[in-house]
């Protein structure tokens, strides 16, 4: 017959999937009942309706029915009362820092933000695909969609729809795709619904995403994607985030490299590090075999010129990953072959070198 202790000792391999930790520690377990080879277990959800129901109460029956002895599981699911909740938020978030933990000079996260000078170059479909890329190399990722007025991640990881947890008024636990947190106005938004705040409410809302999202302590990078431009919001912005790591997306044409410059001058005086330039929708492979250059070219070779940084890579422009982008899954995470794939995961490998050693001994010369 298994005892309460095992019981427990078994529940810890349960873990939240939206916490990440397990459900003894999180106190989500209320009582164990252990009568002959029949346990009965009730589980509190962080909150009501939780979309992580069912696969909790799964993976409570499965851990507590594999212990020797047992015959027959019973799972009761309820939820926290307020005031639980406030104490489990207390525990997880101890104290309002000045500096949001993930911020920390001794954060172990690197914030990359993922910039363009104008919108329409591609910006966001880099940072979910350099994102899920990173991922897939065995990192742990966040993406910060701080693209307030023109806001497309969620979209393009199928999170159309879904809400954040929230704690309390203080604690927001983000969404996760593809095995990555994520936070976006669009999780709080209609994806049709324009956002017409002015400046300073829209610095709340992006000082809220930093300060009152639950990142996982271990993660490795939070991927910001950046507002296009360099307007009041972008300016605030990368205050905020001092001493990141800053990807430029361009196309190859002058028109959008003269403006990424701009952006780039802009970040360099709020001490933004320029990690390197990606120029997107380079080329297109036509059917025949020819490849054509739609948008021109060099301007992403001169851009990265100019700054002194590394071309990360050119992306070609492929109808799979706009099909990918619209239908919620990152094209690097796809199983056929693309030419865009190969390239963005070429570049998040060096990204993440970069990330892992410094840019400043990797800067052209």
């Amino acid at each position: 017959m298994a005892t309460r202790e095992e019981v427990l000792k078994a529940l810890e391999g349960v873990m939240d999937p939206e916490l990440n930790r397990n459900i003894v520690e999180l106190g989500m377990v209320k009582e164990v009942k252990v009568d002959g080879g029949k346990v009965g277990v009730t589980v509190a959800l962080t909150v009501p309706g939780c979309p992580m129901h069912a696969r909790i109460q799964e993976d409570v029956r499965a851990a507590v029915a594999g212990l020797s002895g047992v015959r027959e599981v019973e799972v009761e699911m309820t939820s926290m009362t307020e005031e639980e909740r406030n104490a489990l938020a207390n525990k997880l978030m101890p104290q309002k820092e000045k500096q949001p933990r993930i911020l920390d000079p001794a954060s172990k996260t690197r914030v990359i933000a993922v910039a363009s000078g104008k919108g329409g170059v591609g910006k966001s479909t880099v940072t979910v695909n350099l994102a899920a890329a990173l991922s897939r190399l065995g990192k742990r990722v966040g993406i910060l969609d701080a693209d307030i007025y023109g806001f497309s991640v969620p979209r393009m990881l199928g999170l159309q729809g879904k809400k954040p947890t929230a704690l309390n008024e203080g604690a927001i636990i983000p969404l996760e795709a593809y095995g990555m947190q994520v936070i976006s106005m669009g999780s709080f938004a209609e994806e049709d619904t324009p956002i017409v705040w002015r400046g300073p409410m829209l610095m709340k809302v992006l000082e809220q995403f930093l300060q009152d999202v639950m990142w996982d302590e271990g993660l490795d990078y939070l991927m910001v994607d950046m507002p296009p431009g360099t307007g009041d919001v972008a300016i605030s912005l990368y205050q905020l985030i001092p001493h990141s790591k800053l990807i430029l997306v361009t196309t190859p044409q002058v028109v959008s490299t003269s403006v990424a410059a701009r952006v780039a001058h802009m970040a360099e005086s709020t001490r933004q590090e320029i990690v390197g330039v990606i120029e997107n929708m380079s080329y297109f492979i036509c059917p025949g075999g020819q490849r054509a250059e739609i948008f021109g070219n060099g301007g992403g070779e001169s851009l990265a010129k100019a700054l002194g940084v590394p071309l990360l890579g050119q992306i070609p422009l492929e109808n799979e990953v706009r099909n990918d982008a619209d239908t919620g899954k990152p094209v690097v995470l796809e199983a056929g072959a693309s030419k865009a794939k190969e390239v963005l995961a070429e570049i998040a490998r060096k990204v993440g070198e970069l990330a892992e050693k410094g840019v400043a001994a990797e800067r052209v010369k």
